[in-house]
């Protein structure tokens, strides 16, 4: 029972946060840049604040369900899923934040 209730949670956690990439890479972002640079820029900064709460909980709240899936005997797949979602945090950090803070001063 936990160990699929932990499945289902991740599963959920990880279609949330691809439906919410897709939805900014397919229709936010290209409608934002369709209205010039720096309207582009004063809307992405309370987009990107309020997408941040949502995803990055989503991350890790869905590798930390895969985790616990996976201890309660889980296929290692499912902890491969889950490691790499959980992945997007630290590389958001490490990789996107100098352009991210670089946006928000402008």
């Amino acid at each position: 029972m936990l160990q699929t209730s932990m499945e289902f949670i991740a599963a959920l956690c990880g279609a949330l946060f691809a439906g919410a990439a897709l939805y900014i890479n397919a229709v936010e972002h290209p409608a934002r840049m369709s209205c010039g640079v720096q309207a582009a820029v004063t809307e992405w900064t309370p987009s990107y604040k309020r997408a941040t709460w949502m995803q990055a909980p989503l991350a890790v709240v869905g590798c930390a369900c895969v985790v616990i899936a996976w201890l309660a005997g889980s296929s290692v797949w499912w902890l491969i899923g889950g490691v790499s979602l959980g992945l997007v945090v630290p590389f958001t950090h490490l990789v996107i934040m100098p352009t991210n803070r670089q946006l928000l001063t402008v």
